[in-house]
């Protein structure tokens, strides 16, 4: 079996003359147009038409990515788990492809002595993840649902686990599942950093962002040691949330709560409490492969030049638009027209999950008007940026109004949570605590 890598959570898995593409995100400007590969790729989306199988893992644009779909060959079979709503399996199906569906837990025969096997890996906890909005668009029942999945893949001799953005917190008792049916594990696809809003979007002082950042990268590592000291591969590969802002958001990058692939390789063999004579840990750049029956890679690493970055950043990706910024402005009055039946969306929702709080949302539309919204059944009204600085427990948020005019049209146009994962929308909050109830619920709010 070889394991070749493209970017991100993007990787190939061949297998004699059996090829399965994961997760492909081979197209810049996902997350509306805020998410960038650095260091650039140098192949399109066409160039792995000749793969034999698609392997979407969820729904999350830098997983599965349309606009990298779109320029694929739509006779490639994709693959995905059997989730309880359709709403995935729908909009890939839009974009021309078939999909299979694969139930929980049921090893599946793909080609020649090829097998995948699926598995349901994590109950959604955004308060573990960041991602504040969580899935709800996917999530059928509130707090319950897996909306991620992880993959076995094997040769009747060779396997290979990718647990894609699993958390372990989150994904544990798969991964115990996994261990115990398979007697062993040649390979470990596993993440090792946020990919979130948190803490580049959220106010606060610059030393409080250095602490959270410092707390993520830490947090995040260490779920891939508790993954390795788990299911003990005889190889890992750290991999996925590889990514940097572009446009008018290139100002966050430094305050992102992601490691480079240098620094986590660093922390694995130097600083980790992983057995690396048993455990090694494996990174390769784009395009390069590691055959896993002969234990070597294609090509000796070469770290990236962070100074080529902070330069391609400066020079190349400050200057690219956002998707919503070929649009034009909206008018106040546009916004106010939408709140109404948006509102109403909301209250049924949070009448739906018997939410209730004291915290007030506020969403800033103008130099001097803000909306309200209560968390209480006491509706919504437009209010002072003056009557806003009085309100003690809220959570503010601010974004571009040509976005925030295509989340309030519909899921059609955008969502809440992609605009949160893309950093287009700047947070403050007091008291500093997550209600969940609350973003779900304003995920609903929208015409």
């Amino acid at each position: 079996m070889n394991l070749q890598y493209l970017t991100s959570a993007s990787v190939i898995i061949n297998d004699k003359n059996t090829s399965i593409l994961c997760d492909p995100w081979l197209v810049d400007g996902e997350y509306y147009g805020s998410w960038y590969h650095f260091p650039e790729l140098n192949f399109k989306p066409e160039d792995f038409d000749y793969v034999d199988f698609i392997y979407l893992s969820h729904i999350h644009p830098d997983h599965s990515s349309v606009k990298t779909l779109k320029k694929m060959n739509k006779n490639i079979p994709i693959l995905i788990h059997s989730y309880e709503t359709k709403f995935f399996k729908n909009m890939i199906e839009r974009l021309g492809f078939k999909v299979t569906e694969l139930q929980h837990n049921k090893r599946t025969h793909l080609k020649e002595n090829l097998y995948i096997n699926i598995l349901a890996a994590d109950n959604c906890n955004p308060e573990l993840c960041h991602k504040y909005f969580g899935c709800s668009i996917v999530e059928s029942k509130f707090g319950s649902t897996s909306i991620d999945s992880m993959a076995v893949f094997d040769n009747e001799n060779e396997v290979l686990v990718n647990t894609n953005d699993c958390p372990y917190l989150l994904a544990n008792e798969t991964a115990s599942i996994i261990k115990s049916q398979y007697s062993k594990i040649d390979m470990l696809l596993v993440g090792y950093t946020s990919a979130s809003a948190f803490p580049q979007c959220f106010e606060m002082t610059p030393d409080q962002k250095i602490i959270e950042k410092k707390r993520l990268q830490s947090m995040y590592v260490e779920y891939a040691e508790k993954y390795v000291e788990l299911l003990k591969p005889k190889y890992f590969f750290p991999f996925a949330g590889r990514y940097t802002l572009a446009g008018k958001l290139t100002k966050l990058n430094n305050d992102k709560g992601a490691y480079e692939l240098e620094d986590a390789y660093k922390y694995f063999t130097k600083n980790s409490s992983i057995n690396l004579k048993n455990n090694k840990c494996i990174i390769l750049n784009s395009g390069e492969s590691f055959d896993i029956h002969l234990g070597k890679s294609s090509k000796i690493y070469e770290p990236m030049d962070l100074e080529k970055k902070y330069t391609y950043i400066k020079k190349i990706l400050n200057k690219k638009k956002l998707d919503y910024e070929s649009e034009k402005f909206p008018s106040i009055e546009e916004i106010l027209l939408k709140i109404p039946k948006s509102f109403e969306h909301f209250e049924e929702k949070r009448k739906q999950l018997r939410f209730s709080s004291d915290t007030q949302i506020i969403i800033k539309i103008s130099e001097s008007q803000n909306i309200l919204l209560s968390c209480r059944g006491n509706g919504f009204k437009i209010i002072s940026e003056n009557e806003s600085n009085k309100i003690k427990n809220f959570v503010k948020m601010e974004l571009d109004l040509r976005l925030l005019k295509w989340i309030l049209d519909g899921p059609k146009f955008a969502v809440w949570n992609n605009a949160e994962i893309g950093s287009h929308i700047q947070f403050s909050r007091n008291p500093d605590k997550y209600e969940r109830g609350l973003y779900y619920s304003l995920s609903y709010f929208h015409c």
